[in-house]
């Protein structure tokens, strides 16, 4: 007489068993017969070994019992089953199944190894290859930068170094055109009904899930820079990694506002940078340079990154003076910051970096290329030494005095301001800022920020950027001074770098809500039309968009997509699609290795 087969949903049944020993022998029987088995409610229970797995990472239980070979084998039985893989609701396995190996093996290296001992690799490389789509790519990246960021299970992954540092590079450089062709740029009808269901719980509209698909691309982006930024670390693939074009591209990779929470493009070079063969590559690229120095001065929530990146470049004897031709003109504006985040006294190691070996310079035994260079190292020499000397010379009755004339001098450049004549009016304020104390920061914080009004109708950009970044590091960061930001974000504005524009137009409506003088004051409209001009041009998908629409020569509306994926030729015979499937929710720890390394 022939056994009686286990109920549809023995998983659940299992967890109601109050024998604790009972209990873990079935759920390991479970996961064993779990593969073999051709269950049309699997999906169920991966859902809720997904909810365990997001709300218990750390609990050993499922680990312990093989949960993890288990969700290898269903990947791959996915992948090497098609017609599995389409029947019934089998098509959120793969997806669940990677999910819950990251979210067991993001914090803990004994899980990782089990993990790895099941042989979970292989099968996360085949989603990476784009077997099925981008959505399960975007999980299996996950899942093996967690397994790459520990010491024990890096060497398993990196026995595959050379293919997963091309895959993530390409994922890197092309998802977010991926991601628009495959879903967002096209009609809703044409978009894989198992996708929405997964964005949105099922229930989503459309503007959800283009909302939630922005999300995932630059998750997917994001957590593809975190994989390369392990091996970075490590000095792994660096030949691979600092290809030009890749790296000429890394600094405008960022978050976006859906994903502040990950340094992306900045966080890698910022690792390369740590490294001699970095080093060497970042130097010898104007364009990342140029991008380093942009992010230096703005209100970028890793400025610190950019200025420590300069400052690794400037202290290696190799890079220094390759890099302090473009660079010096840049830092020297923040000479006079105190603190940025849990950094203290940035500008006086600025300073001490810059000003190493200016004796050379002073007495002409050294040559830079670039005169605007010299020329901003002179006057740091003269702001950090000169200055400092002739202000402890001065009696408390200089001081008075001078500070009356600065206040005279202000007076006069604001009424020429007024008149119409900008060029004097610009003039006046330099001088009021040579004679001006270093000690009386309040005036010299309005003079700066005046004088950068003035370049601003001058449509000099790169003055005004400099002064009202002078006048924001004298402020601090803690209430930075507004009219520099939104100064500075019309300068940005001005040269076209909308990310640094869009960050400083943020931060000038922040402080204003923060302000007791304009709290209760509403949003200026040329804020809010700065705002969305920026949102528009820094939109995540903006690039892929025009690259479509110049690539087809039709709008985005007419479009049909033509999936790069295997399983999406597939998918659009069948229209695929289950209502009510849950989708995950964001990880709360999914960035925090970035802030460890």
């Amino acid at each position: 007489m022939h056994s009686e087969p286990p109920c549809s949903n023995c998983f659940f049944c299992t967890m109601n068993e109050p024998e604790p020993s009972v209990r873990r022998a079935k759920l390991s029987q479970c996961f064993k017969e779990m593969p073999l088995r051709d269950d049309q409610e699997h999906v169920l229970v991966l859902s809720g070994l997904w909810n365990i797995s997001m709300a218990q990472p750390d609990d050993p239980e499922f680990p312990a019992l093989g949960i993890f070979e288990c969700m290898a084998k269903l990947i791959h039985r996915g992948i090497t089953d098609q017609n599995w893989l389409l029947r019934g609701q089998n098509i959120y396995i793969p997806y669940y199944a990677a999910h819950v190996i990251g979210s067991y093996t993001m914090d803990n290296p004994q899980f990782a190894e089990k993990a790895v001992k099941s042989g979970v690799v292989l099968p996360l490389m085949e989603l990476l290859r784009g077997k099925m789509s981008w959505v399960e790519q975007r999980v299996a990246v996950r899942a093996l930068g967690h397994l790459a960021s520990h010491e024990k299970t890096f060497e398993a992954v990196v026995v595959h170094e050379v293919e997963i540092i091309s895959l993530a590079m390409e994922i890197v450089s092309n998802c977010l055109e991926v991601v628009y062709k495959e879903f967002v740029g096209i009609k809703a009808r044409k978009r894989p009904k198992y996708h929405c269901d997964l964005l949105t719980r099922g229930v989503g509209e459309l503007e959800l899930q283009s909302r939630k698909a922005e999300e995932w691309a630059s998750q997917l982006q994001c957590w593809s820079l975190y994989l390369l930024n392990c091996f970075a670390s490590k000095e792994r693939g660096l030949t691979l990694i600092c290809n030009t074009e890749f790296l000429n591209n890394l600094c405008g990779m960022w978050g976006g506002l859906v994903n502040l929470t990950s340094p992306a493009g900045i966080g890698l070079l910022r690792t390369l940078c740590s490294s001699k063969t970095g080093r060497k590559n970042v130097a010898n690229s104007r364009q990342v340079m140029e991008s380093l120095c942009n992010v230096s001065r703005s209100s970028d929530d890793w400025q610190n990154m950019a200025i420590d990146c300069l400052l690794l470049l400037l202290k290696d004897p190799e890079t220094r003076y390759g890099v302090i031709d473009i660079a010096a003109s840049s830092l020297v504006d923040l000479v006079e910051l105190r603190s940025l985040g849990e950094s203290k006294m940035v500008g006086e190691t600025i300073s001490q970096t810059l000003l190493q070996d200016y004796y050379k310079i002073k007495f002409g035994f050294l040559k830079l290329k670039n005169q605007e260079a010299e020329k901003a190292l002179e006057e740091l020499w003269e702001l950090r030494v000169e200055n400092i000397k002739r202000d402890k010379l001065m009696s408390e009755q200089d001081m008075k005095e001078r500070q009356a004339l600065v206040g005279k001098l202000k007076k006069q450049g604001n009424q020429k301001f007024w008149t119409g004549k900008i060029e004097k009016s610009c003039k006046i304020y330099s001088k009021a800022l040579e004679l001006c104390p270093l000690n009386f920061r309040k005036e010299r914080i309005v003079l700066y920020s005046n004088r950068a009004q003035c370049y601003l109708l001058l449509k000099n950009p790169a003055a005004a950027i400099s002064d009202t970044t002078r006048a924001l590091c004298l402020s601090g960061t803690v209430s930075p001074h507004s009219k520099s930001l939104w100064r500075r974000s019309q300068a940005y504005d001005m040269k076209g770098l909308a990310k640094e524009s869009l960050m400083d137009c943020l931060m000038f409506i922040n402080s204003r809500i923060k302000s007791e003088h304009t709290k209760r004051v509403r949003i200026p409209y040329y804020a809010a039309r700065m705002i969305n001009k920026q949102m528009s041009a820094t939109w995540l998908f903006a690039n892929a968009k025009s690259k479509l629409c110049i690539k087809k020569e039709k709008t985005v509306d007419e479009y049909e997509s033509k999936g790069e994926y295997q399983l999406q030729e597939m998918m659009d015979a069948k229209n695929m699609g289950f209502p009510d499937m849950p989708t995950i929710l964001e990880d709360p720890k999914a960035e925090k290795r970035w802030k460890k390394r």
